[in-house]
């Protein structure tokens, strides 16, 4: 372990500091929102607006990169970021702050792809999956420690936003300061959604509701701590419980996977979130019991994602699993910008509590799908699955298809040890 890191540490490094200022933005939008009186319908616009761009620098930073370079892309791209971020404390508008946010979400995803490639480069195919994990574990990581961040200064004032920027702009010094390697950009043209949803229904519909879950998470956690009046401390505490319950059950989700039907675990999973969001719409307010309900929620969306893409890969040829990555991180990325229109549009007419329906709505739907799916199709043997590996939502296609390759190979490894 300590000499694969020490090969990746700078890449891993600076995505920890992206992530910290990353993440201090998104839950920043609601704690300045609030102040400035958006509503939650606005706000909600402003968080598609991120995913928005997200979806379309998936699809263009690959062209980018292809025609004038890693290094360039990825110092404009940290350029403009850096930029908008301090932005948003100059320009307190609805539509200036959605703009802004397309922005930011575009080269968000321009910069995964470029670390990403960077990163699946430097791993060989006996450490591809420690170093992806380790990649994910340091993106969880910063957004973690980000909202630690945010209770060092006042949402109503420009320093928190400054702050992010400035922990954005240091972020590409290690990495740009020591990789020499420029590897190739290679990602695959997205599978079309009719043969996606051929190919796995389930895999199709389930992360496409999940993207609604997440998004709604991430942006408009903030927007409902705000509007229950929780201090800054407690918003940031609820938002950091979100992601803290993904590294806690990560792994015995992860654990489970390789071991049973993944369908009933998907269905198990998105049950407990289901419950855990009736949990917290009947909590009255009370702090804990909302901490108790982000863990779980938080905690079962992000391996209830890696779920999808192993069980869509289970179902798929070999040769397909790239392009239906490609897809499965389009169909997610709509599923991110529908979420929080229809979650703001909820909590602008019934009250913020609403935020808490609406997700359990969605994991409720995600359950009684992959039910239904077990009465249509019969479940892949296990001793035919791919491996399953902690794909976090906010990687690009390039980690996607990494972890995809990953799994197809360590299934492999696997099969011919026992033989």
């Amino acid at each position: 372990m300590v000499k694969m890191l020490s090969g990746v540490w700078p890449l891993l490094l600076g995505i920890v500091l992206i992530m910290l200022g990353n993440g201090m933005h998104f839950t920043l939008i609601g704690l300045r929102g609030g102040i400035e009186g958006f509503s939650s319908a606005e706000l909600a616009i402003v968080t598609s607006g991120y995913f928005v761009g997200f979806l379309s620098g998936a699809r263009i930073s690959p062209v980018m990169i292809r025609r004038v370079g890693h290094v360039r892309v990825f110092a404009a791209l940290g350029s403009f970021m850096s930029a908008g971020l301090i932005a948003l404390p100059l320009l307190t508008e609805p539509w200036a702050w959605t703009l802004l946010r397309v922005l930011i979400g575009f080269c968000m995803s321009g910069i995964y792809v470029t670390a990403e490639s960077w990163l699946n480069d430097a791993a060989t195919n006996e450490t591809r999956g420690k170093v992806l994990s380790a990649y994910m574990i340091a993106q969880t990581l910063g957004i973690i420690g980000a909202q630690g961040l945010l209770t060092l200064g006042d949402a109503a004032t420009s320093v928190l936003f400054i702050g992010a920027s400035i922990l954005v702009s240091i972020s590409f010094a290690p990495i740009l300061l020591t990789v020499t390697h420029v590897p190739a950009v290679e990602v695959a043209r997205p599978m079309r959604l009719r043969d996606l949803f051929s190919g796995s229904p389930l895999g199709t519909v389930g992360i496409f509701l999940l993207g609604s879950v997440y998004a709604t998470q991430t942006g408009m956690g903030a927007v409902f701590g705000t509007q229950i009046g929780l201090t800054t401390g407690q918003i940031a505490l609820f938002v950091a419980m979100l992601f803290a319950g993904a590294l806690v059950l990560q792994y015995p989700i992860g654990w489970l996977s390789d071991r049973m039907d993944r369908r009933k675990l998907i269905f198990m999973a998105a049950t407990l979130g289901a419950t855990s969001c009736i949990l917290g719409w009947l909590s009255d307010g009370d702090f804990r019991l909302l901490l108790a309900s982000a863990f779980l929620a938080g905690g079962v969306t992000t391996p209830l994602y890696a779920l999808f893409l192993a069980y869509t890969n289970d179902a798929l040829p070999v040769e397909q699993m790239p392009a239906a990555s490609g897809g499965l991180v389009f169909t997610f990325g709509l599923g991110a910008i529908t979420g929080p229109l229809i979650t703001g549009w909820a909590m602008q007419k019934l009250g913020p509590f609403a935020f808490w329906p609406v997700l359990g709505a969605t994991f409720a739907a995600i359950a009684l799908f992959a039910l239904y799916r077990m009465t249509q199709r019969a479940s892949v043997p296990m001793e035919a699955t791919e491996s399953y590996l902690g794909v976090i939502p906010t990687a690009s296609p390039v980690a996607v298809e990494a972890a995809g390759v990953w799994a197809v190979e360590h299934a492999e490894a696997e099969r011919e040890a026992e033989d």
